[in-house]
């Protein structure tokens, strides 16, 4: 018996649409704490993938099992463990950032104190700006806040869809170092992107989807120089400049 089991599992995992198949036969463990940065090109399965284990989608066949439950038979046990931010905020414009974050509260039956929305804030560098309509906010803001809502109901795992899509260097940069600090706080996080140099660096574990299976997966740390873009180049048939 596997005495520390995966957090995250896919066993045979296939997802299709109508005659197109996006996942086929995807076996996966991702184990709790890890930092995987899952790496493809548009149409590799990636999006689908995340997707599949926040419950958003059904699969075609095959298993996935998130800390134990089953999806899609155990959806909102999953769900009360995931937190997932995409390139799309997602949020209301018209509300302000406390605002935002006490509505999508309701959504998980949370009743948060003052303090826990005050402390996420604080945690995303946006405590200033808590009175503040989110129209008023920037695209890194937006991201920022994104994470707080993500946050709210302390899940285990937290998902990222393309992050980065839409952010100047400053966002970049403040993004890597909330996703550091998440991962330094024990969540495990599953992140998709195009940006290899950015995933080797602060991802544990490197995955590369090609066809609709896990065509390279390493340890961030051990990837010699160039690698990662000489295996991605082999395996889409796209050049990396870097």
């Amino acid at each position: 018996m596997n005495e520390n089991p995966a957090l995250i599992e896919t066993r045979a995992l296939v997802k299709a649409y109508d005659l197109l198949v996006v996942l086929r036969k995807l076996d996966l463990q991702i184990q709790r704490g890890e930092f995987v940065a899952l790496l493809g090109p548009n149409g590799s399965g990636k999006s689908t993938l995340l997707r599949l284990l926040a419950g958003l989608t059904r699969p075609t066949s095959g298993t996935i099992l998130i800390g134990g439950w089953e999806l899609p038979r155990e959806a909102a046990a999953v769900r009360a463990q995931i937190g997932m931010v995409s390139h799309r905020s997602l949020l209301y414009e018209n509300l302000t950032a406390r605002e935002n974050l006490r509505f999508f509260a309701r959504l998980y039956n949370l009743n948060p104190t003052t303090d826990h929305i005050d402390t996420l804030l604080r945690q995303v560098g946006l405590y200033k700006r808590g009175d503040s309509l989110v129209r008023t906010f920037s695209r890194g803001m937006l991201q920022r806040l994104s994470i707080a809502r993500a946050l709210l109901h302390r899940p285990d795992v937290l998902l990222f869809d393309e992050p980065y899509t839409g952010l100047d260097q400053d966002a970049g940069r403040t993004l890597d170092n909330l996703l550091a600090q998440a991962h330094s706080e024990g969540h495990t996080i599953v992140m998709t992107t195009h940006e290899l140099d950015r995933a080797a660096r602060i991802a544990s574990r490197v995955l590369i989807l090609s066809r609709g299976t896990i065509g390279y997966d390493a340890p961030a740390s051990q990837l010699p120089p160039g690698e990662l873009a000489a295996r991605y180049g082999e395996l889409t048939g796209m050049v990396v400049i870097q």
